[in-house]
């Protein structure tokens, strides 16, 4: 029989016949399988490029249990997740390293309480050998997620509904934003102000923490509240002027709402960091670039902790670590530049 027939798909039994071992030992080889010896390994490897196979996905599925896929589940609206650059960073870090892992990336996001039920039955169908769910809120979708009873790896700290010990990468949210507040302190601001971000999230939450770990009893009125996005981050200080006129410092939850803050700064007549020092969170590159001035901001890897959050996901799949693996909080650090 011929190994392959012009237009063919070049079997599994074609590459044993060209390496010159068994059909099981080929299997063993391109399903990732151990046991085999090396030099037979590369006579596989060979045989593999040389016709040009392509595992068959149904029949490999058989063989791994494995459909080659995570769930990426993002719990934003979808206006959010292609103009924000956080999330654009986030997911392209998990696409990387999905890719290293001969992995696919199914994205699914949440924009509300009626996705929930078509994300429980996507996850609940088979579809996937896990996933990976960031930017969640206070609401049932944690909950959803758990029942699923597939895999997951969190990005950011687990919001109240989630199930006990599920792993998770986050940034030390609450130190950074320690450090962003101590910055102003330390250029002699006093009137220091927190634009936050909704607080059914735990990133901004910690991050409001940290802003009162430094002052416990800064006045109420100093509080200002946004949803991440830059317009929220212009009303907010639009907001604070009016109540406070005298703030001389904003620390500012993210990046996109610091830029927003800025431009009603302009507004008002305002110079930073002259009259108001300003430091956002997350070292944006595409939002620190189009800032003026220049963003004094706190960096978290946020690309590096979208692939830890793949490795964390693998080694749960693989049973190479204990059951639950460690979660990880990576460091952050102030980036100083012209605003404060």
């Amino acid at each position: 029989m011929s190994e392959q027939t012009t237009g063919s798909r070049p079997t599994l039994e074609a590459v044993a016949a060209r390496a010159g071992v068994s059909r099981a030992t080929a299997s063993r080889v391109v399903n990732g399988g151990a046991g085999v010896r090396a030099p037979l390994v590369e006579k596989v490897r060979r045989a593999v490029e040389e016709l040009g196979y392509v595992p068959n996905h149904a029949a490999r599925t058989l063989v791994t249990r494995r459909n080659g896929a995570v769930a990426v589940i993002i719990a934003e609206p979808e206006f959010r997740i292609f103009s924000d650059p956080f999330f654009e960073q986030q997911v392209r870090g998990i696409s990387r390293e999905l890719t290293s892992y001969d992995a696919q990336l199914v994205l699914l996001w949440a924009e509300g309480p009626g996705d929930h039920d078509r994300i429980a039955r996507y996850l609940g169908g088979g579809h996937v050998d896990g996933a990976l769910a960031f930017s969640l809120h206070e609401d049932a979708l944690p909950g959803v997620i758990d029942r699923a009873r597939v895999p997951v790896v969190l990005g950011g700290r687990p919001a109240p509904g989630t199930g006990p010990g599920v792993p998770f990468v986050d940034c030390d949210n609450r130190g950074g934003a320690r450090e962003a507040v101590r910055h102003l302190l330390g250029l002699g601001r006093r009137n220091i102000a927190h634009l936050s971000g909704p607080r059914d999230q735990t990133s901004a939450l910690d991050r409001l923490h940290g802003y009162h770990d430094v002052l416990a009893d800064a006045d109420p009125a100093l509080l200002c509240r946004g949803d991440f996005t830059e317009e929220s981050g212009a009303r907010a200080m639009a907001e604070l002027l009016d109540r406070r006129p005298d703030v001389d410092g904003v620390f500012v939850a993210n990046d996109l709402m610091a830029a927003g803050a800025l431009l009603t700064l302009r507004e008002r007549g305002l110079r930073v960091p002259e009259d108001v020092a300003v430091v956002g969170f997350d070292d944006m590159a595409s939002v620190v670039v189009r800032t003026d001035p220049a963003l004094t901001t706190v960096h978290q890897d946020v690309e590096g902790m979208g692939r830890l959050m793949v490795r964390l996901l693998m080694g749960l799949l693989d049973g190479t670590g204990p059951g639950v693996p460690a979660s990880v909080i990576t460091p952050t650090s102030l980036v100083r530049r012209a605003s404060a």
